[in-house]
């Protein structure tokens, strides 16, 4: 072990600069009242002690913990396997690291652990919340809520009515509380746009291998492959429609059910591009020739995801990154007073909604 090196105090600084130390503390935690050239002073002792602020000091006189929870409502396998956690954490991070914000990662299991992060955001050490991948039977945002915490939603939320969100004694119930703040993309636009893409290639056993139900986003795509589906003729037909969890291994398995029971199927709209691979490996294992036989879509444009398919994934783009990037913009707005620190891509309508547009991204497979 090393020792533990003496840093440098307040009042060394104070002395330093030849200031008091509540002219210090002023300067360092964003105090008003203090004349330049003596902030220039304290600045420059800083500097040269390289004095770094006691942050549990600088929370009693700021209420501030420059601290942002992040919550996954996943557990840490599906987490660290899936490149769409990966982007969105990496917006979140940039954001959070431009205006000195530590980023804190809770991850959720089970029920445990959902006591356990609500525990944790209820005893004051961030100054909010960033919360994805919510399913709809989650007890997370009940928790979150009764913790008092700031919090911006990754996705369409999946309650509405209350004031309040979902917990014990409060179903969730459809539509979304013009309360709650949260970042999505155009999900059932995307897929409405996917699926004219194939009809308009003439396919009409167009197939869809839908996300996990209990995530809006999952719903949303599977209205918006309705929508077109239709009014094409034996587009309704049910058996077209095999739900999926979101990952390759779930897509494998839907598509071998689309063979079985729909051999003649010409088409595949996947619900993500994980799952339009796993079906992709099916396809070629049957000896279904992409795109000639059958047409397959998937929806992210997770990059190299889809450039290293066999072929590469025609796909519909959604701004991950920028989903996450924009989530900690407005939670970071919110904690400064309405006074947008960073600037938005974006502007928050009234109900607290921002949905970014998604775009058809042309490759080999469809």
């Amino acid at each position: 072990m090393t020792e533990a090196v003496s840093r440098p105090t307040l009042e060394a600084v104070a002395a330093r600069a030849g200031v008091s130390r509540a002219t210090v503390s002023r300067v360092v935690n964003g105090g008003d009242g203090v004349r330049e050239p003596l902030a220039e002073r304290v600045r420059q002792a800083v500097a040269e002690l390289g004095y770094v602020p006691n942050q549990a000091a600088r929370s009693l006189v700021t209420r501030r913990h420059d601290a942002v929870a992040v919550v996954v409502a996943e557990p840490e396998t599906r987490v660290f396997a899936d490149p769409f956690f990966a982007l969105q954490l990496r917006g979140i991070s940039k954001e959070l690291t431009a205006h000195d914000n530590q980023l804190v990662l809770l991850l959720t299991e089970g029920r445990d652990d959902h006591a356990r992060v609500a525990r944790y955001l209820a005893g004051g050490h961030v100054d909010g919340a960033l919360v994805f991948s919510l399913h709809l039977d989650d007890p997370l945002p009940g928790l979150i809520h009764d913790a008092g915490v700031p919090t911006v939603f990754g996705g369409r939320p999946g309650w509405g009515g209350d004031t309040r969100a979902p917990g014990p004694g409060r179903p969730g119930r459809a539509g979304v509380n013009p309360g709650v703040v949260y970042v999505d993309c155009d999900n059932r636009g995307g897929a409405r746009t996917a699926v004219r893409h194939l009809v308009d290639l003439g396919r009409r056993r167009v197939a869809h291998i839908t996300g996990a139900l209990d995530q809006t986003s999952a719903v949303d795509r599977l209205d918006g492959y309705r929508d077109v589906m239709g009014d094409v003729p034996g587009g309704s037909d049910p058996r077209l429609v095999v739900e999926s969890d979101f990952t390759p291994g779930g897509g494998e398995r839907a598509m071998r059910t689309l063979l079985d029971r729909c051999p003649d199927v010409d088409a595949v709209f996947a619900a993500n591009d994980l799952t339009a691979l796993g079906a992709l490996r099916v396809l070629r294992a049957s000896g279904r020739r992409v795109p000639e036989d059958v047409a397959v879509i998937g929806f992210d444009d997770m990059l190299p995801v889809a450039m290293e398919a066999d072929p590469p994934l025609t796909t519909v783009r959604q701004d991950i990154e920028e989903m996450g990037r924009l989530m900690a913009r407005l939670l970071l707005r919110g904690l400064s007073g309405g006074r947008d620190r960073a600037g938005t891509t974006a502007d928050t309508p009234s109900d607290g909604a921002v949905i970014l547009p998604t775009t058809l991204i042309r490759r080999a497979s469809a």
